[in-house]
Parts: structure tokens; sequence; C-alpha cells
């Protein structure tokens, strides 16, 4: 029986063990990476797209997009419930605290006028410009937006993240024959979009002063 056994691991391709070990590694690291935002969680989704653009396993790429909306969504809801325990605390909390610690004021400035103007819509699109989330996501506390209704915006939101990042990795593998060079091509990429606006502001505020 156990030779049995034996066997029959031997039999699963290696395709479907590095995707059952793989998928929840990225569904946790998301997860991580929605709640302290530090995580290149974008980089992460782009990388696995890009091996599982090398698999022949059917459904890798769904599983990929999948998991990577599930798990943002998950954190941001996650981080957007600690936020609010902060807003009606009398001494706030330390996730509120990191949140406005992150978000530069002009930035949660300019989230505020958007949501005013255009409301769950600019949670959408928050996810999709790089370094948008927290802004956004401090503006929505601020205006003790309910988490029934940033969880309408939020989903869109982070099904459109994973799905750009999805691509994004789908690119970089497209472009090489060997996954490591795609993953390579496909974090580079991801870090260049994330990191723009951050190292745009930089320059501006050089040639400023």
């Amino acid at each position: 029986m156990l030779r049995e056994a034996v066997e029959q691991v031997q039999q699963v391709p290696p395709e479907t063990t590095r995707q059952a070990v793989g998928l929840p590694a990225l569904f946790v690291l998301v997860v991580i990476g929605a709640l302290v935002p530090v995580v290149p969680t974008g980089a992460l989704v782009s990388s696995a797209a890009v091996v599982a653009l090398h698999q022949t396993f059917p459904f890798a790429l769904l599983f990929v997009f999948g998991v990577a909306a599930l798990a943002a969504f998950l954190g941001d809801i996650a981080l957007y419930w600690l936020g609010q325990r902060g807003v009606r605390s009398k001494n706030g909390s330390r996730w509120l605290a990191r949140l406005r610690g992150r978000a530069a004021p002009e930035r949660v400035a300019q989230a505020q006028r958007g949501l005013e103007e255009h409301g769950v819509l600019v949670l959408v699109l928050s996810r999709l410009v790089p370094a948008g989330r927290i802004p956004v996501m401090v503006a929505c506390l601020m205006a003790e937006m309910p988490l029934r209704r940033f969880v309408r915006g939020d989903a869109p939101a982070c099904l459109a993240w994973a799905a750009t990042y999805g691509l994004v990795g789908i690119l970089g593998g497209s472009l090489f024959a060997e996954p490591w060079q795609g993953v390579v091509a496909a974090v580079a990429l991801a870090l260049l979009l994330s990191g723009a606006p951050a190292l745009w502001r930089r320059v501006r505020t050089y040639a400023s002063g």
C-alpha cells in the first residue's frame, strides 16, 4: 500500500505541485501586502502570471488572477475595518496612524475631492494608480464611508488590479522562452510602474527647490 501511494505521488505532474504550493503562498503574501503596504504585491502577481503562462495546466492563469484578486480584496477589507476602529476610538489606533503616516496630505486632499465628485469610482481607480490606494482609503475613513459601500467599490478595484498586473506578467513571459527571464522582466516592469510616480514627485520637488 505504501508503495502504491508513493507511485501515485510520483505520478503527480510537477506543475500541479507547484500550483498547490505557489497559490497559497501568493494568497498569503498579497494579503500581507495589503495590510502592510511595503510588500510589492503587483510584482508578486506578475511573477506568478509568468510562471502560470509557461505551464500546461489550462486554468493556471485564471487561478492566479482569482487568488490575487481575492487576497487583495480580503486584505483591503481587513485594513479598512481596522482603520474604522481607529476612527471610532478616542485614542485612535496604530493601524490608522500608519495609514495616515504613509499618505501625503496633498494626496489625501486630492482623494477627498475625487470622492466628493465621483464617489466609489475613485476606489476602482485607486488600485490602478501606483501609490493611490492608501490616500484614497484614508480619505474614505475620514469621510466615514460605511464598510458596505467601501466593499462595493473595492471589489471591482481588486479585480482590475489583479488583471492589470497579470497582463504585465503575461507580457513579460511571452517575450522570453525561459520562465525565469520572464519573471525578471515582469518584476522589473511592475516595480517600474509602482515606483514611477514617487520618483517623479521627488524629481519635481528637487527641481522646484
